[in-house]
C-alpha cells in the first residue's frame, strides 16, 4: 500500500496512515511463518498478486517478503541511479502485494539488493565499485555489465540508506530486508576502504585472506558492517519507529558483526541456508537454530528455505526441489527453533509441485507452534562454536571435526545446544552438564580460564585434537592452554597417519560396547602426549605399522602412547580428551565406533541418566522445549537411505520409539501434538514413559504436570 508523506496525506487516508506509524514493536517475534517472493526484472510483464496472496493465506504465513530495490526498483522510485525495472510501465508490483499482504494481517518486509550497480551508476559514481589490490573495478561474475559494489563506501552508507527511506516513507511496511548487502565478499581496495582500515588501524589492507593485517582486518569489517546496520536501522525508524532494517545473514549468523555493536539493532536473525547439497546432513537445517542461540539464545531466528535444490556451482535456482526434502529441511529447522521461511526466485510459476510441502511444512509448525512458542529449547550438553577465530590460519577445516562431532550425537540421540566462543562466560556455561570442544583449536588465555573455573565448579568437558593449541590470534603455544584441565603434555606435534588402531586398555565406561575385539580405528592424524598420573587410560595408541606388502601388515610392538584420557575432580568435573582428529575422521569415514566413542565419553562426562531420553530404531534429530510444569520433546525423523545426500525423496514412517522423562512427583499428562492424541505416561522411578507406536516427519510429545 503505498501511503505520501505525512505532510501530503490525501484526504480520507490520514486515520490509515497514523494506524501504519502505530503498528507494534513486537511484530518480530509474531511474524513466525514467512513467503518470500524474489521477483525477476520481466516479472511486471505477467505477475499474478491473487496466486500469491492465495499461498500465503493457505500456508497461513503471518508474514512477507517482497522485492523492493537495490539493484532493480519494483515500484516508480524517485531516486536518480536507482534503476527501474525496463518492463515496470505504470504498474507498481511491489505496492500490489503490500496491499493484499496487509489485507490478511500480515507483517510486510521490503527486499533490497545493494551487491552491484548497472553501468549508469557506475559511471557517474565509480568510487561506489569494489576494486582489485590493482584498483581496478570488480564487473559482476555472473552477469557482465553490471558492476560489484564495496560496502565501505557512500553507496551503501547514502544511497541504500535513501532508498530505504524511500521505501518506509512511501509503504505500509514494517521492515527492509537486505541481501548480499555486504557488497564484494573478497577484499575490496577501494579509496575509501583503504582510507578508512588505515585511519582506524594504521596498516594497509592485507594483501590477502591471512596475510598481515588479517586479524584486525576481520576485526575492522565487522566493526564497519554492524556501524552500517545502525545506520540503516535508525534511518527507517526516524521515519516509521516500529520498523527496523534486518540484513540478511548466512549461516554463520554472527560471524560478520560486532555483537555489542549490533544487539540492540537485530530484533531478529533471517538465516540463509536455503536447503542442502552434496555430503550435507537434514540436521544442518536445525544447526542454523543452535548456532545463533549460542551467540544471541533469546533473539528469534527464521530459517530461508529455497523450494529449489541448492547447488552452488551449477544454481538451478528456478527449479523445484523434491517434496519431502523441502519438508524436512523446513521442519527440521523448527523443531531446533529456526521458524520457516520459504523463497521463490521469480513470481512466474511453471511448476507448481513445491506448492503443496509448503502449504503442508507450514501448517504442521502451525499446528505445533501454540505449545512450542511459550517454551525454551533446553540441552544438558552444549557444543562450543569457534565463531570468534574465524578463518585464523590457512588450512582450518574445523567444520568437519564439528560435523563430526554432530553427527556422532544426532545418532546418540543426545540432545544438545551451541555455545559461542564469542559469549565464553561462567554465567553462560551454567546451563550445562557437559562442553564439547571438537576441535576448538584457537582459545584465548581468558577462554581457557573460563573453562578451567568451570571444570573446578564440577562442569565437564569432552576436547578432541589440537583444542587449545593455539591462541586467539591463531599462534600456537608450546602445549595445550588446557593441559591442567585435559590432564596431558604435548610431546609430538600433529602428524599423519595410515592405518593407525588404538587398544582397548582396562575396562572403563568409554571402553564399553566393543565386545569382540581389542583394538578399533584411531585417527588419520594423531598427536603424542603424555598423560598425567592422576588420570585414566582406556585407550592407548598402536605403534605405527606398514598398511603393504599385505604380509607385512602387523604390529611389532604393544600399545604405547595415550589414545583416550580421562580424569575426575573432587568436585564430580569430568573430562575426556582424544589426541587425534575424532570428529573429522568419523565425518569422513563414518565409522560406528568412532560415533560410539563420542557418544560413551560424553555419556560418562554427565556422569548421571539423561533428563531425557528417546530410545528406538532410526536417525533422528531430537530438541527439548521447556517451560514451567511442561516439557516437550520434538522427535524429527530423518530416517531415510537420502539422510546422508539428498534429496529426499520420500519420508519413511519411524518405528516405535519410546521416550523417557525426569518429572516430579505429582500426576503427569501427555499428549502427542503432531497425532492430536492424548497418552497415558507410566510412571516410576521420578520418569514419565510414553511409547509412540509410529510417527511421520515430526512428532511432539507434551508433557505437563502440577499446576500450569
Amino acid at each position: 500500500m503505498r501511503t505520501e508523506p505525512e505532510q501530503t496525506v490525501p484526504v480520507g487516508t490520514e486515520e490509515r496512515s497514523t494506524a501504519a506509524r502505530e503498528r507494534s514493536a513486537d511484530w518480530p517475534s509474531e511474524a513466525t511463518r514467512w513467503a518470500q517472493i524474489t521477483l525477476a526484472e520481466d516479472d511486471p510483464l505477467h505477475f499474478d498478486a491473487d496466486f500469491w496472496l492465495n499461498l500465503m493465506r493457505d500456508s497461513r504465513s503471518n508474514a512477507t517478503c517482497i522485492s523492493a530495490g537495490g539493484y532493480i526498483a519494483y515500484y516508480p522510485t524517485q531516486i536518480e541511479y536507482h534503476y527501474r525495472s525496463k518492463y515496470l510501465g505504470d504498474t507498481d508490483p511491489f505496492g500490489a502485494l503490500v496491499e493484499g499482504s496487509r489485507s490478511l494481517g500480515m507483517s510486510v518486509m521490503a527486499r533490497v539488493d545493494p551487491h552491484a550497480i548497472h553501468a549508469d551508476a557506475a559511471a557517474a559514481h565509480p568510487e561506489w565499485l569494489a576494486r582489485d589490490i590493482n584498483g581496478e573495478p570488480l564487473e559482476h561474475w555472473a552477469h557482465p555489465g553490471i558492476w560489484l559494489t564495496c560496502a565501505f563506501t557512500d553507496y551503501h552508507r547514502e544511497f541504500i540508506t535513501e532508498v530505504a527511506r524511500e521505501i518506509v516513507r512511501e509503504y505500509d511496511v514494517d521492515s527492509v530486508f537486505a541481501n548480499r548487502w555486504e557488497g564484494y565478499g573478497g577484499i575490496s581496495y577501494s579509496e575509501a576502504a583503504r582510507k578508512s582500515f588505515k585511519d582506524e588501524t594504521g596498516l594497509d589492507l592485507p594483501v590477502a585472506e591471512q596475510a598481515e593485517g588479517w586479524h584486525e582486518y576481520v576485526g575492522w569489517r565487522r566493526r564497519q558492517l554492524s556501524r552500517l546496520v545502525a545506520t540503516w536501522d535508525k534511518a527507517v525508524r526516524d521515519i516509521r519507529p516500529h520498523a527496523r532494517f534486518i540484513p540478511n545473514l548466512g549461516a554463520l549468523a554472527a560471524r560478520d558483526l560486532d555483537r555489542d555493536l549490533v544487539e540492540k539493532h537485530y530484533p531478529i536473525f533471517i538465516i540463509d541456508k536455503q536447503g542442502r547439497s552434496g555430503t550435507e546432513v537434514p540436521w544442518a537445517a536445525g544447526r542454523n537454530g543452535k548456532r545463533n542461540r549460542g551467540v544471541f539464545p533469546d533473539r528469534p531466528v527464521r530459517l530461508i528455505t529455497s523450494v529449489g535444490p541448492e547447488h552452488h556451482q551449477y544454481r538451478w535456482k528456478d527449479s523445484v526441489a523434491p517434496a519431502e526434502e523441502t519438508k524436512t529441511w523446513i521442519v527440521d529447522g523448527f523443531a531446533q527453533g529456526a521458524l520457516p521461511w520459504f523463497t521463490k526466485f521469480n513470481a512466474s510459476v511453471p511448476d507448481q509441485r513445491w506448492v503443496p510441502p509448503i502449504v503442508e511444512a507450514f501448517t504442521l509448525h502451525a499446528q505445533v507452534e501454540p505449545v512450542l512458542k511459550d517454551l525454551r529449547i533446553t540441552a544438558e550438553v552444549a557444543l562450543l562454536d569457534p565463531t570468534r577465530a574465524g578463518q585464523l590460519r590457512a588450512g582450518d577445516r574445523c567444520v568437519e571435526h564439528e560435523d563430526g562431532f554432530y553427527q556422532a550425537l544426532v545418532e546418540a540421540r543426545v540432545p544438545f545446544e551451541f555455545i559461542s566462543d564469542q559469549v565464553l562466560s561462567a554465567e553462560r556455561l551454567s546451563p550445562f552438564k557437559v562442553i564439547v570442544l571438537a576441535n576448538a583449536e584457537h582459545l584465548g588465555d581468558d577462554q581457557c580460564e573460563v573453562l578451567r573455573r568451570y571444570v573446578e565448579a564440577g562442569g565437564s568437558l569432552v576436547a578432541a585434537y589440537q583444542t587449545s593449541l593455539y591462541d586467539e590470534r591463531g599462534q600456537a603455544r608450546a602445549d595445550f592452554g588446557l593441559a591442567d584441565v585435559l590432564g596431558v603434555h604435548l610431546v609430538e606435534g600433529s602428524r599423519p597417519v595410515k592405518n593407525n588402531y588404538i587398544a582397548l586398555m582396562a575396562e572403563h565406561r568409554l571402553n564399553q560396547g566393543f565386545a569382540g575385539t581389542t583394538r578399533i580405528i584411531g585417527g588419520t592424524h594423531i598427536l603424542g602426549v603424555e598423560a598425567a598420573p592422576d588420570t585414566e587410560v582406556p585407550f592407548r595408541f598402536i605403534p605405527d605399522f606398514p598398511d603393504l606388502p599385505m604380509e607385512e601388515v602387523y604390529s611389532r610392538h604393544d600399545p604405547d602412547r595415550p589414545a583416550v584420557i580421562c580424569r575426575q575432580n573432587e568436585n564430580g568435573g569430568r573430562v575426556v580428551y582424544f589426541p587425534f582428529n575424532l570428529g573429522a575422521i568419523f565425518w569422513e569415514a563414518l565409522q560406528s565406533d568412532h560415533g560410539l566413542l563420542v557418544a560413551n565419553a560424553v555419556g560418562w562426562a554427565l556422569g548421571k541418566d539423561p533428563e531425557v531420553t528417546v530410545e528406538g530404531a532410526g536417525l533422528v534429530d531430537l530438541a527439548v522445549h521447556r517451560g514451567e510444569n511442561q516439557v516437550a520433546v520434538a522427535i524429527v525423523n530423518l530416517t531415510n537411505p537420502m539422510a546422508m545426500r539428498g534429496p529426499i525423496r520420500e519420508t519413511l514412517p519411524l518405528p516405535p520409539q519410546t521416550v523417557s522423562v525426569a518429572v516430579p512427583g505429582g500426576s503427569v499428562t501427555c499428549r502427542l501434538l503432531v497425532a492430536g492424541v492424548e497418552v497415558e505416561p507410566t510412571i516410576a522411578n521420578g520418569r514419565a514413559e510414553i511409547t509412540i507406536p509410529t510417527a511421520g516427519l515430526l512428532e511432539v510429545v507434551h508433557l505437563t504436570w502440577g499446576n500450569r
